[in-house]
C-alpha cells in the first residue's frame, strides 16, 4: 500500500483515559483527529508509520499518561493487505469529505467581491495545508480542491499577487 509512511508499517496507539475530567480526553481525541488517525476500535487508533507521526503519537501517549491514563505505542504490520486497504479507504474517505467542503466554500467565495475572494483564498489555502498534513492516501478530490482554490486566486490575481516594482504581477 503506497503511503507517506513505510509500506505496510503502522503506528498503533492503544489507550485508556479516565472519564472525568473529560477535558484531557477531548483534547487527546482532537489531536488524534488533527493527525488523521484511523479509529480502529475503542481506545485504539492507527496511522501510517513515519518520523512525524511517530513523534506526534509519542507526545500524545505522554499526555495520556500525565492525565492519569494508560498508553502503549506499537509498530505493526497488517496481517492481510485487505485490512490495510480498508483502513486506507477509511482515511481516504475522511479526507475526501474535507476536500469537498473546501470545493464548496471555494465556489461560494468565487461569487463574492474581490476582498471576499482574497480572504477566502487565504483561509482555504491554509485549510488545504492543514488537510495535507493528515492526507496519507490522497483522494481524487484533492486535486479538485486545489484547482478550486487556485481559481479564486486567479480571479482576484491583482489583489492576491500585487504587482512587483517593475509593474508585473508575480
Amino acid at each position: 500500500m503506497a503511503s507517506r509512511g513505510q509500506a505496510g508499517r503502522w503506528l498503533l496507539l492503544s489507550y485508556r483515559m479516565p472519564r472525568e475530567p473529560s477535558t484531557p480526553r477531548i483534547a487527546v481525541w482532537r489531536k488524534l483527529e488533527r493527525l488523521g488517525a484511523a479509529r480502529l476500535g475503542d481506545g485504539l487508533v492507527g496511522l501510517p508509520a513515519d518520523a512525524r507521526t511517530r513523534e506526534q503519537i509519542d507526545w500524545i501517549a505522554e499526555e495520556i499518561v500525565e492525565a492519569g491514563g494508560t498508553a502503549t505505542v506499537w509498530l505493526a504490520t497488517p496481517a492481510a493487505a485487505a485490512h490495510e486497504q480498508a483502513i486506507a479507504e477509511t482515511l481516504r474517505g475522511s479526507r475526501a469529505v474535507e476536500y469537498e467542503k473546501v470545493i464548496v466554500q471555494a465556489k461560494v467565495a468565487a461569487a463574492g467581491t474581490d476582498e471576499e475572494r482574497v480572504r477566502a483564498f487565504r483561509q482555504l489555502r491554509g485549510e488545504l495545508r492543514r488537510i495535507a498534513r493528515r492526507d496519507f492516501f490522497p483522494p481524487p478530490q484533492r486535486e479538485r480542491a486545489h484547482a478550486a482554490v487556485e481559481a479564486i486566486a486567479e480571479e482576484a490575481a491583482p489583489t492576491v499577487h500585487p504587482p512587483t516594482r517593475s509593474g508585473r504581477s508575480r
